[in-house]
């Protein structure tokens, strides 16, 4: 049944599209404008109780809650000539490359994030969603892949200044939200919790079970390392092993959620084999949860994801869909015009439906048993020893 009461603000100005590290890298702003025009194309934009609006850029001030105030002249310096480097601070390296646009564009989506969770507190929203965000690997010195400034971590910093005790944040990107997790690392008000790939086999080589969190903050840092080649199954049985136990001891009054289309199993940098279907109903479970146990209050992000066409843009109409209490029928057709704006923009072909076919089934947990013989289910297991029994569960 729709949410009617739901009440979304989605955070879109398409200068956001200035993200643009140039031809050649895998962050391609395509996939943002794509997914807007999807968003747009199957009328998710116009539904009942959606606002589409845009924010101002963060300011220094905003941007300090989180990153030093050298590392944002440093931003700022490069920006204005990218001919010069400063690699000590991870600008103009190999994956974050240079640009005129770095500090005014990566400013931009700092603050869509910033408003969002605003929004939210404030009771303006229910929920709210900046797709371009999800740049959770910037650290408060440093940028680091592909994330110049760290907008989930922003969001929160800003809630915490607000006045919100807890919050909870999720990321389910591939990559560990390394970035998020330092900011909070010793931070008792912030649940921090990561799926993602082991970091034996991918970027940033962080994020194992045994990062729990600070001597002030243990066990507000939950890690959960997926082996490669974790399908559907395997990913929803992780993320109902350990989310939603932690959401309800933690108690937070709102949830952060990162949801990088990266896990799908044809992007191009990670090896899970996730579909575009069990991304949704992860995002499904998102929304649930921050109803059961924050009054609904929900503020989601984008994140990582590098195939341009036939993922990110689906898997992230399908986050606001879900947002917006419009879910799209997964059997729904791609819009012609949708259709005809990929091929133009990318000389690709576009996807013809909302799923890639999938029913995600997956055994619980709780319910299924234990396999000792079973990876998956090791990793499951060593992140519920780590973290439980800090918050009075049994693992």
């Amino acid at each position: 049944m729709p949410d009617t009461d739901c009440g979304l603000q989605l955070f879109w100005d398409e200068a956001e599209t200035g993200y643009d590290f140039g031809p050649g890298h895998p962050m391609d702003p395509t996939r943002l404008a794509l997914t807007m025009r999807l968003i747009e194309s199957l009328g998710v934009s116009a539904s009942p109780g959606v606002t589409v609006r845009s924010a101002p850029a963060a300011g220094d001030s905003t941007l300090r809650l989180v990153h030093t105030a050298e590392y944002v002249e440093a931003v700022k310096r490069v920006a204005a000539d990218p001919d010069r480097p400063d690699p000590a601070h991870g600008l103009g390296t190999d994956d974050n490359w240079a640009f005129p646009g770095l500090h005014t564009a990566s400013a931009l989506i700092a603050g869509q994030s910033v408003a969002a969770a605003e929004a939210v507190w404030r009771g303006e929203a229910r929920h709210a969603v900046n797709f371009a965000g999800g740049l959770h690997h910037a650290m408060p010195g440093q940028a680091s892949g592909f994330c110049v400034y760290n907008d989930p971590a922003l969001a929160i910093a800003r809630l915490l200044e607000l006045g919100a005790e807890r919050v909870a944040y999720v990321d389910v990107d591939v990559h560990h939200g390394d970035g998020v997790q330092q900011v909070f690392w010793n931070d008792p008000r912030v649940l921090t919790v990561s799926l993602h790939e082991s970091p034996a086999t991918l970027f940033p080589q962080t994020g194992w079970a045994t990062e729990t969190g600070g001597p002030d903050a243990p066990g507000t840092a939950a890690n959960l390392p997926l082996p490669a080649g974790t399908g559907d199954a395997g990913w929803l049985r992780a993320f109902h092993a350990v989310v939603p136990e932690l959401l309800a001891a933690f108690r937070p009054q709102v949830l952060v959620s990162q949801h990088g289309a990266d896990t799908h199993v044809e992007d191009p940098l990670a090896h899970l084999a996730v579909s575009l279907d069990a991304q949704r109903v992860v995002a499904e479970a998102m929304h649930r949860l921050a109803h059961e146990h924050c009054e609904g209050r929900w503020v989601a992000t984008g994140g990582g994801g590098y195939a341009v066409v036939d993922v990110v843009p689906r898997a992230w109409t399908h986050l606001v869909a879900t947002a917006a209490g419009r879910p799209v029928d997964p059997e729904t057709e791609t819009p012609a015009d949708w259709r005809a704006e990929v091929f133009r923009r990318t000389r690709q072909s576009a996807p013809l439906r909302m799923t890639d076919g999938v029913v995600p089934d997956w055994k619980d947990f709780h319910d299924g048993g234990y396999d000792p013989g079973d990876r998956l289910d090791q990793a499951i297991l060593a992140t519920r020893r780590a973290v439980l029994p800090h918050h009075g569960l049994i693992p």
